[in-house]
This record gives structure tokens, C-alpha cells and sequence, in this order.
């Protein structure tokens, strides 16, 4: 019996040290493959920082090695334009200028900017009034003359009057600034008449009065600056204006190209919508209802009252977001006259450097898409 209770203990405790011996290999077994896993993981983890630390380190080469000489290379590009830029003429004092339009807007204000900078101003006004009135503003070495552009005999009149009042001296600038804008409609609803007034100010006036004064130009190697318009790059509405700025663009650069060799510079400024009185929009609304009551029935019919009423709510809207700033386009003009090395083109106002011009550089398809998007439509 005691035996049999002995052998009955006996395999009971080697039952306890089979289980114990078989979880304690089993741990065993468990900590080897942890382990062994940890093992592989660790060398995949250094695997990977090698091969980012080796793609960081080619990133960091082509970065140096490439791109940073581009930066390098953009960054004197600008320092040396800046310089160039910013390099104006000595004895303004003894130059001469003479400026079209100046009863009011760019041409008055740049009168007034130039005068005050030293330099002997031939302001060209269409009225008595705009005479007077600049020359209160300004000081005596300024001079007033009345002229009308489009009026051929008081153009070589005034030829003639600043010759005698230069003498020998030679006259340095010219600024073509007097303008027409009020022709700004579907060209459908327009006569030839309200053409040629855009065409005789804008395009005809600024070549008569350049032909006229290029001896004295010649005589100085002086400037010529032509106030043209974004819309003389990219022709998004109807009407005389946009072909008459045209005009100045080309008459501009086949001037330029053939006054370098006597030393004249011609520069073009393009400005975008500045609150002048030819964005004043009273007097567009008024223009556009003339040509509106004064079409056929049948082409009123084919257009529409609501294409009417849109066309005249997207010009509010463009004259409404002129810009008041006009100091940028006169600021413009006295670097072209006075700078040592004038650009060709000029750029004034975020929608001319923003919008007009660059979309006058893409693919006619493009620019046609987009202008679209604020054409109206008719019914």
C-alpha cells in the first residue's frame, strides 16, 4: 500500500518537473525566435538609414551642385539689373522735356514731378484752363503752349516755338502722353468717325509730333517716351482705342530700331486701368448709349437688351477697378528720361503686370479662352 502510494507521489512530481522543464524550453524557444526577430529588424532599420542617409546625401549634392549656381547666378543677374536701374543722368538741370496732354492725369502729374526734379518742362495743354492751372502748381522755369495733337498746322506751330526757345540747345525728351479713350464699344455698333478720333490722337498725333521734333531730338541723342496701353498688347474690347495702341507699339519699335544708331532711346509705357478722366465711367456709359440708341433695330435685336446691360456692367467693373495710384506710370517716365540706361517697356499697374501682359505671351487659343470668361453674351 505504501509502495503504491509512493509510486503514485513518485509519478506525480515527475509529472510537475516534465510540465515545469517543458514551459521553461519553451521560453527558451520563444526569447531565441524574439531574438532572432529583433535581430533582422534592427538590420532592416540600418538598412534603411543608409539608404535615406545615401538618398539625403544625394539630394544635398545635386542641390549644391546644381541648383545653388542657378541661385547664385539669378541673384547677380538681379544685383546687376538693380544697379543698372537705379544709375540716372547728371545736369538735369540743363535738359529739356517737353510733355503732350497735360491738362490733367499722367501728363499733368509728370510735368509737376519732372519740374521738381530740375528739369526745364514745355508742357503741352489742350485748354487755357489746364495751362493756368499746372502753372500755379509748378515753378517758373516751367512753360505752357496750347496744342491739339490732331490739329497738323499747331503741331509744327509748336515745333517751331520750341525750337526758338531751345536755341541751340537741343531738346532732350519727348513724352507722347496725350490720349482718346472714350471709343471703348463692340465695333459693330461704331462709324468710322468714332475710329478715326481714337486713330488721330492717339496713333496720328504721337507720330506727328515725333516727326516734327526728331532734329531736335537728334541733336541731344535724347528720349522719346510713348504712352501706349496694356490693351495695345492684347486687344480685348472693341472699337479705336486697342488698334490705335497698337499702332504706337509698332511705331515704337520700328523707331527705336532705327534711331539707336544716332543715339535716341524710345521706351513704351504700358500702363493698365488708373483712375484718369478717360476712366471716368459716366462718360463711357454716355458714349456707349449714344452707339446703342443709334444701331438698327435688326442688329439691336440680334444682340440683345441683356448683352447691352452686361457690356455696360463689365466696363463699370474695369473702370471701377482703376487704380489710383498714378504715380506708378509718372514714375515710369522720369526713369525712362532720366535713367542712364532706360528699358524698352514699361509696365505700370498689377492687372498690366499681372494679367494683360503675360496673357498677351500665351498661345492665341488661351488668351481667347480666357477673355471669353468675361465677354458677355447675347441673347
Amino acid at each position: 500500500m505504501y509502495s503504491g502510494l509512493g509510486l503514485c507521489a513518485g509519478a506525480r512530481h515527475y509529472g510537475n518537473f516534465l510540465y515545469r522543464a517543458q514551459r521553461f524550453f519553451s521560453y527558451e524557444a520563444f526569447d531565441r525566435l524574439n531574438w532572432r526577430n529583433m535581430g533582422r529588424l534592427k538590420g532592416t532599420i540600418e538598412r534603411t538609414e543608409d539608404s535615406l542617409s545615401t538618398k539625403n546625401n544625394r539630394e544635398v549634392t545635386v542641390f549644391i551642385t546644381m541648383w545653388l549656381p542657378l541661385l547664385v547666378v539669378a541673384a547677380l543677374i538681379f544685383l546687376y539689373r538693380w544697379n543698372r536701374q537705379r544709375q540716372t543722368l547728371q545736369n538735369l538741370t540743363d535738359k529739356y522735356v517737353l510733355i503732350t496732354g497735360c491738362d490733367s492725369g499722367f501728363g499733368n502729374l509728370a510735368a509737376k514731378q519732372l519740374d521738381a526734379k530740375g528739369l526745364h518742362i514745355l508742357a503741352a495743354c489742350l485748354t487755357e484752363k489746364g495751362a493756368m492751372d499746372l502753372k500755379k502748381k509748378a515753378s517758373s522755369r516751367l512753360q505752357t503752349v496750347i496744342l491739339d495733337v490732331t490739329d497738323s498746322q499747331k503741331v509744327s506751330a509748336v515745333a517751331e516755338w520750341v525750337a526758338n526757345t531751345l536755341g541751340n540747345k537741343g531738346l532732350w525728351g519727348l513724352v507722347n502722353n496725350a490720349g482718346f479713350a472714350f471709343a471703348l464699344a463692340p465695333n459693330e455698333w461704331q462709324r468710322k468717325e468714332d475710329f478715326i478720333m481714337a486713330l488721330n490722337v492717339n496713333l496720328l498725333g504721337t507720330i506727328n509730333m515725333t516727326l516734327h521734333l526728331l532734329p531736335l531730338l537728334r541733336q541731344t541723342g535724347g528720349r522719346i517716351v510713348n504712352v501706349s496701353s496694356a490693351l495695345g498688347r492684347l486687344s480685348c474690347v472693341g472699337g479705336g482705342y486697342c488698334i490705335s495702341k497698337f499702332g504706337v507699339e509698332a511705331f515704337s519699335d520700328s523707331l527705336r530700331r532705327e534711331l539707336d544708331f544716332f543715339g535716341i532711346k524710345v521706351s513704351i509705357i504700358e500702363p493698365g486701368a488708373f483712375v484718369t478722366s478717360m476712366t471716368d465711367f459716366e462718360l463711357h456709359k454716355k458714349n456707349l448709349r449714344r452707339l446703342w440708341e443709334d444701331l438698327p433695330i435688326e442688329v439691336k435685336e440680334n444682340y440683345g437688351e441683356l448683352y447691352y446691360q452686361q457690356y455696360m456692367q463689365s466696363m463699370e467693373r474695369l473702370m471701377g477697378s482703376a487704380s489710383k495710384r498714378l504715380h506708378e506710370v509718372t514714375d515710369c517716365m522720369e526713369h525712362a528720361l532720366t535713367a542712364i540706361y532706360p528699358w524698352t517697356r514699361y509696365s505700370p499697374g498689377l492687372d498690366s503686370k499681372l494679367f494683360f501682359i503675360p496673357l498677351s505671351y500665351l498661345p492665341t487659343v488661351v488668351s481667347d479662352y480666357v477673355l471669353r470668361l468675361f465677354t458677355p453674351k447675347s441673347q
